[in-house]
């Protein structure tokens, strides 16, 4: 075994899916620190306003770069497979095409999101009051797009050879960064909303730095060479059909999002405030739940690979009713502390009502988005990604938008809006379980390898 990897398909699997989570949740808190410190300190330091220009933006920044992270997620499947059958060529192979796809889709991304902000943003229903500085915080951020996803990229890569430690280090250092900066930025020097999103670019930068220098050192098990740089034919067919319907599947998310946007912005800029506010809270909610997700996929994947089918069905079971219950508890937690938490972002008495209108309505339910996540991550380890993808398009896309467009047509009340999530939320999870237990999913790898010797 390399050294700095974990082969997650020996020992306890319920110490081993704990211990390979819990990085991943440090990670993922001091992730979440960049977009909510934005929200923080704006709201506190450039009043409503500002906190509703940083809002409005977010559903579009998950739209453009939601699909290029998704289909980035391929990269770790496919490593995590080979790493569990213990190939190390495919595995170099794939983390160099992984790398380089990162690239060019960062690349991508920036093109889009500056060309396209001042349109989307009006398409949304932006309010006048705020749609400069909304522009000016989407372009900023889009500047640095390529540092976000090649730093998306490299985690992944590091995770799926069961290395959850170093990213949480890489992390930490550039979520300071952030912090410091934005409080540089925004609270002592009063730049306006665009620093905060220059703040966030240039934390991105630094993480993304730091995992390209340690995967091209000598201490890096399976180490980048940038000359091996290339779209290996095979490697890349493989990444985009693992990869895919992950990104088909969080653009459609994110599409249906930034429908929920647009009737939450037609509330006016109070509830759009609220409304980013709410998202931030959520944000931090889930962060256990995304880490045992994650880490659901690498230890599935890898078992798999190594076609110990029983041993990813236990794993799987145990990660799945853990996030749940830790889902659960935490929404019971949320309601209670609803008014304390919005306040956080802004404390002026109609922003927090309509925050905690929608918090409350909505975290009671988060046992069902856990379970429904939980399952997709297990999809996806055994190479049945279109699964999720289909099941999320149809419920979490199409029929939110059907429901809301139809609700708000004869209740123009923005509750109608707010329980589009629960009850989607709810749908999912009854297909999702129907799905898991009664479908061949363990078998997914095999099925895929057979078609391939056949062509």
């Amino acid at each position: 075994m390399a050294r700095g990897t974990k082969d997650m398909t020996n020992g306890n699997s319920t110490r081993l899916i704990i211990s390979f989570a819990l990085p991943i949740l440090l990670s993922n808190i001091f992730q979440q620190l960049y977009s909510t410190a934005d929200s923080i300190i704006v709201g506190r330091f450039l009043g409503t306003n500002s906190l509703a220009a940083v809002s409005s933006s977010g559903p579009l920044i998950y739209l453009m770069v939601s699909f290029f992270v998704g289909t980035s997620m391929g990269g770790g499947i496919v490593i995590s497979k080979y790493f569990g059958a213990r190939n190390d060529d495919k595995v170099l192979r794939a983390a160099h095409t992984a790398v380089l796809f990162a690239l060019i889709c960062g690349a991508i991304v920036s093109a889009i999101g500056l060309t396209l902000t001042p349109t989307l943003l009006t398409i949304m229903k932006t309010d006048p009051e705020i749609m400069p500085e909304a522009t000016e915080y989407f372009a900023w951020y889009f500047t640095g797009s390529v540092f976000s996803l090649v730093y998306n990229m490299c985690t992944g890569i590091m995770n799926a050879l069961g290395d959850s430690r170093r990213p949480l280090v890489y992390l930490i250092v550039s979520s300071v960064t952030n912090l410091v900066l934005d409080l540089m930025f925004v609270g002592l020097f009063r730049w306006g909303v665009w620093s905060a999103a220059f703040a966030t670019v240039i934390s991105q930068f630094a993480s993304a730095v730091c995992c390209i220098v340690y995967l091209s050192s000598k201490k890096a098990p399976y180490r980048l060479r940038f000359k091996m740089l290339r779209l290996y034919g095979d490697m890349l067919k493989e990444i985009l059909q693992n990869g895919l319907p992950a990104g088909v599947q969080n653009s459609v998310i994110g599409l249906a999002n930034v429908f929920v946007q647009t009737n939450i912005n037609s509330f006016g800029k109070i509830a759009t405030a609220a409304f980013g506010a709410y998202a931030k809270i959520e944000g931090f909610a889930f962060l256990p739940i995304n880490s045992f997700t994650m880490a659901l996929t690498t230890f599935t994947g890898q078992n798999l690979g190594a076609q110990k089918y029983d041993r990813a069905k236990s794993g799987g079971k145990f990660g799945i009713i853990t996030a749940v219950v830790m889902a659960e508890a935490i929404g019971v937690i949320a309601y209670f502390a609803a008014p304390i938490l919005i306040s956080m972002f802004d404390d002026s008495k109609e922003v927090v009502a309509y925050g905690v209108k929608q918090l409350r309505t909505e975290c009671l339910f988060y046992g069902l988005l856990a379970f429904s996540h939980s399952i997709a991550a297990v999809c996806r380890g055994a190479g049945k990604a279109t699964v999720p993808m289909t099941v999320m398009l149809s419920v979490w896309c199409v029929f939110r938008i059907i429901y809301i467009s139809v609700a708000i047509t004869f209740i123009h009340d923005i509750a109608v809006v707010y329980w589009a999530y629960p009850i989607t939320w709810s749908i999912s999870s009854v297909i999702f379980f129907i799905y898991y237990n009664f479908s061949d999913w363990v078998h997914g790898f095999d099925r895929l390898q057979q078609k391939r010797s056949r062509l």
